[in-house]
């Protein structure tokens, strides 16, 4: 029996292998999070000075791998038996074990939710091509909602990769034919790119960046043209929620721009597992 048979013929072990696969990218994703918007302003600035002729700020190598983790207040180097995920976090109570400040919470949570959200999808698909390919799409959405909620950005290196990714694997129809995932792709970039526009020529305000483009022609890649309007739907009514409970509890004035990028993240997501099912039971209810 090899072991694809035996993940396809005992669930419990193909869920619990995405959980803890889950775990170990939420660690790594937290890495991502905070590295990859440092990395790219660091590039933006080389670029600039180049292009000014002005003289190279230099660094210290900065990547994903280098420097080794630290503590940012004592700088206290994390050892591998401190960088479990969730378990670590709840052995050192939640601080540094040199200088016992407090570690944010975000951390394990992060993890937290990267686990639950493949688990979500292992037993969406179960043991499937499906699943494997739908966990590294997760864990991209994952982390551009929360690189967009800080730092209101939409890194290509990440959306642009998914996207051709999504046209790729529905090339040999994996989620949609290839056809669908073509023009969701087009229609997607296109539909927040006029809505950009129309807003823009109205009111002389840009409403959304051209990352939030992007991000919906990925979504349609992956689910078809069919889930746009789905996504569309369920982002705007979670970002109008969103909105006014953030102006309620005052932590964002009337005029504050607000990243939409979460939102579609979220939607996309949804659609793109569910939105089949999603269809059919609107269309019953509807009586048709």
């Amino acid at each position: 029996m090899t072991l694809w048979t035996l993940l396809a013929e005992q669930p419990a072990y193909f869920l619990t292998l995405a959980t803890v696969l889950g775990l170990l990218v939420g660690s790594f994703l937290n890495v991502l999070v905070y590295r990859l918007p440092i990395m790219l302003e660091r590039q933006w600035q080389r670029e600039a000075q180049e292009m000014l002729e002005l003289p190279i700020t230099p660094h210290e190598r900065f990547d994903l791998w280098l420097p080794a983790s630290r503590c940012p207040h004592c700088a206290h180097r994390i050892r591998a038996w401190e960088n479990i995920p969730v378990i670590s976090y709840l052995a050192l109570r939640g601080r540094c074990s040199a200088c016992k400040t407090r570690i944010s919470p975000r951390y394990p949570l992060v993890e937290v939710a990267s686990a639950l959200l493949s688990l979500v999808v292992a037993w969406r698909f179960g043991a499937s091509p499906e699943a494997l390919l739908a966990l590294p799409l997760t864990w991209c959405l994952l982390a551009l909602s929360l690189i967009d909620a800080e730092h209101q950005l939409l890194p290509d290196a990440l959306v642009l990769p998914m996207l051709w990714l999504g046209l790729i694997v529905n090339a040999f129809g994996l989620y949609v034919p290839l056809s669908s995932a073509l023009w969701g792709a087009v229609a997607g970039y296109l539909s927040l790119w006029t809505v950009y526009w129309v807003f823009k020529l109205a009111t002389g305000k840009e409403g959304m960046g051209y990352g939030d483009f992007k991000l919906m022609a990925l979504i349609g890649a992956w689910g078809g043209w069919q889930v746009l309007p789905l996504t569309l739907l369920l982002s705007s009514v979670v970002g109008a929620l969103a909105g006014l409970c953030l102006l309620r509890l005052r932590r964002h004035a009337m005029g504050t721009a607000i990243p939409f990028g979460p939102y579609l993240a979220i939607a996309g997501w949804i659609a793109v597992l569910w939105g089949d099912e999603i269809y059919a039971s609107y269309t019953q209810l509807l009586g048709f």
